[in-house]
C-alpha cells in the first residue's frame, strides 16, 4: 500500500491495523448515513457468508464447522447514500477453553460499540434456548442499540418455513423488549434481498461521514487475511475437535530473491497434539500437499501475483487454554 497523498488514497499502513478517520472523508452529501453493524447469532448461522455477500468480496473465511471466525473483521459496504461497516465477529457461545472466553469477551465489547445489531437465525432451524441466551446477552450489554432480525439461509427452507420463522423471530424480539421489531429474510448464497437488507440497515444508521474511501472493502491487513485463507483450506473436511485446534500465523512475506514477480510467504500452522499432525498430513502426506496447493491458489487470487508458500507445522501443546500461547498467537 502507498502512503497517503490525497483523501482517497489508502491511509492504512499495511503493517498496522487500520484506524477509522472520520475527518478525512467528511466531504459526503447531505443526509448521508454511515455507521457500524454487527451480525450476531449462534455459530454457523451464516454471519460470515452474509458479510462477504454484502461487501461483494470474500473478506471472512467460511467453513462447515461452527466457531470458525476468530477475530472481528470490518467489511465496508459502499452505496451512494450510505456506508455500512459490517463487523463480522466470532459466534457467541458457551466457552470450553480460555480462547473461547477471550473470543466471547471480544464479541461482547463489539456489541456495545456498534450502531445496529442484526440477530441472525437460519430459516431451516427452530429458534432455541441458545438464540434466546444470545439475544438476552446482547440486550444486557447494549440495551439502547437497535436490534433487527435477519432470517438467513432463505434458499434452504420452504416458503411456509420462512414465514413461520419470521413470525417466531418477530415475537422473540418483541418479548425481549424491542419495540416495533423489524425482521427480514435473506439468502447470501443466492444474493436474495441483500439490497433490501442494506436499506433496512441504512434506515437505522445515523447521518455521518464516509469513514473509509470508496472502493475500500476491509480494514484487515494482508497477513491476517492470508493466514485466515490458509486456515480455511486446512479446515475443509475436518471433523470433531480438530478444527478448533488449528491456528495459522504468517512468519514473513518477502519478494523472492531468485524469481522475479514471486512473493515468498513463510507461514506456520499450529496444532495442539502430535496426533493431530498425522491427521492434517494425511496418508503419505497427500492431504498436506493438497492444503498447501489450494491455499497457494487462494492467496494468489487475493494478491493478484505469483506466490511461493512455505507452510510448516508446529505443535503448541494445548494452546487454546494457555495464556502465554494465546498471547503469542494474537488472542
Amino acid at each position: 500500500m502507498t502512503s497517503m497523498t490525497s483523501p482517497f488514497d489508502d491511509p492504512f499502513p499495511e503493517s498496522e491495523p487500520a484506524q477509522v478517520l472520520p475527518s478525512t472523508f467528511a466531504d459526503t452529501p447531505e443526509g448521508f448515513k454511515s455507521g457500524f453493524v454487527c451480525f450476531v447469532g449462534r455459530p454457523n448461522t451464516g454471519k460470515s457468508t452474509l458479510t462477504n455477500a454484502l461487501v461483494g468480496e470474500k473478506i471472512a473465511i467460511t467453513a462447515d464447522q461452527p466457531e470458525t471466525t476468530r477475530h472481528a473483521i470490518r467489511g465496508i459496504v459502499n452505496r451512494d447514500e450510505c456506508q455500512v461497516i459490517v463487523v463480522d465477529t466470532p459466534g457467541l457461545h458457551r466457552p470450553r477453553t480460555l480462547l473461547g472466553e477471550r473470543l466471547n469477551d471480544a464479541v461482547m465489547e463489539t456489541y456495545s460499540d456498534v450502531d445496529v445489531i442484526g440477530l441472525t437465525i437460519p430459516a431451516d432451524e427452530k429458534i432455541g434456548p441458545g438464540d434466546r441466551w444470545i439475544l438476552d446477552s446482547v440486550r444486557s450489554v447494549a440495551p439502547r442499540t437497535q436490534v433487527i432480525g435477519v432470517v438467513t439461509k432463505l434458499d434452504k427452507a420452504s416458503k411456509d418455513q420462512v414465514g413461520a420463522q419470521l413470525i417466531a423471530l418477530y415475537n422473540l424480539l418483541e418479548e425481549s423488549g424491542v419495540s416495533d421489531p423489524v425482521v427480514i429474510p435473506v439468502s447470501a448464497t443466492e444474493r436474495v434481498q441483500l439490497d433490501e437488507l442494506v436499506d433496512v440497515l441504512s434506515d437505522a444508521l445515523p447521518e455521518g461521514p464516509r469513514f473509509y474511501p470508496e472502493g475500500h472493502v476491509t480494514d484487515d491487513d494482508k497477513e491476517t487475511r492470508i493466514a485466515e485463507l490458509i486456515r480455511e483450506v486446512a479446515l475443509q473436511g475436518l471433523r470433531d475437535e480438530l478444527p478448533h485446534s488449528v491456528a495459522v500465523q504468517i512468519d514473513e512475506m518477502l519478494p523472492s530473491q531468485t524469481r522475479d514477480g514471486v512473493l515468498d510467504i513463510h507461514a506456520i500452522m499450529y496444532l495442539e497434539r502430535p496426533g493431530q499432525k498425522r491427521i492434517i498430513e494425511g496418508r503419505d502426506g497427500r492431504r498436506w500437499r493438497r492444503i498447501v496447493g489450494n491455499a497457494r491458489k487462494e492467496i494468489m487470487k487475493l494478491l493478484g501475483q505469483n506466490v511461493y508458500l512455505d507452510l510448516r507445522i508446529k505443535v503448541l501443546k494445548n494452546w487454546q487454554s494457555d495464556p502465554k500461547s494465546l498471547g503469542r498467537l494474537g488472542f
